[in-house]
């Protein structure tokens, strides 16, 4: 599989910062990934994401790219149910949600994800 050019994200990054982004402007600025799921397929009709370990996977990587930040839920609030990590939008993340979402002339015009470590 070819390597990514630095500083680009692939089409399930993307959505997933636009996804965190409107959540975000929701007044929910903090997201677990089944929910996230749910929203991304709720916003794209009857496109079904692909698998949850491939999303898991994308968080992973846009907190690496510091897109993303999270933190494991309080045990108290978990009520009986395994806890979750819940994910936040970072500043850049909501930069880089904004580009993205930008028609393509403006995106194009910074880069869309820091280059990975």
């Amino acid at each position: 599989m070819p390597r990514r050019r630095a500083g680009t994200l692939l089409p399930l990054e993307t959505e997933i910062l636009e996804a965190a982004l409107t959540m975000q402007r929701a007044g929910h600025p903090t997201f677990h990934g089944f929910g996230l799921a749910q929203a991304m397929r709720e916003r794209r009709g009857s496109r079904a994401l692909t698998a949850h370990g491939t999303l898991y996977k994308a968080l992973g990587r846009l907190e690496e790219f510091g897109l993303l930040a999270s933190r494991w839920e309080d045990p108290a609030a978990a009520e009986g149910r395994p806890r979750r990590r819940l994910y936040e939008l970072t500043g850049e993340g909501a930069r880089a949600a904004t580009l993205a979402a930008a028609p393509a002339p403006a995106a194009r015009l910074g880069r869309v994800a820091p280059e990975p470590a």
